[in-house]
């Protein structure tokens, strides 16, 4: 399954989805077959997330880059965000956040580190 072309926004289907629902976002599958993907519907490691993007055919650059600026995010990355309350899976996506918890947004949701991983065609 490619990368979808246009995002549309789900929202985590608990509060330790974070990961099935971005996943879900960037496939265009249903969140509930992405659970049964990752094999858990709690709290996904990056090992989880990059065996589901092997296994769904979405390409990404392996190294984690640390960011602080919107303008030094590439085109689509898979976010890694140190929240208020942990440790978060977010997407960005042209220009725009789409987050399983705070929902589309304009900039980073409120978190103090942020990582990214870039997903390439």
């Amino acid at each position: 399954m490619p990368l979808v072309e246009s995002v549309k926004h789900i929202y985590e289907p608990n509060p330790l989805a974070c990961g099935q629902a971005v996943l879900a976002m960037l496939s265009g599958i249903d969140v509930q077959e992405i659970i049964k993907l990752v094999n858990t519907e709690k709290e996904t490691t990056l090992k989880d997330m990059k065996n589901a993007l092997k296994t769904l055919e979405i390409g990404f650059k392996e190294n984690r880059v640390e960011v602080k600026e919107k303008s030094e995010l590439p085109r689509v990355a898979l976010l890694s965000l140190e929240t208020p309350k942990c440790w978060h899976w977010s997407l960005y996506f042209a220009g725009v956040f789409y987050d399983p918890e705070y929902g589309v947004c304009v900039d980073f949701p409120p978190s103090n580190r942020r990582y990214f991983w870039e997903i390439t065609p």
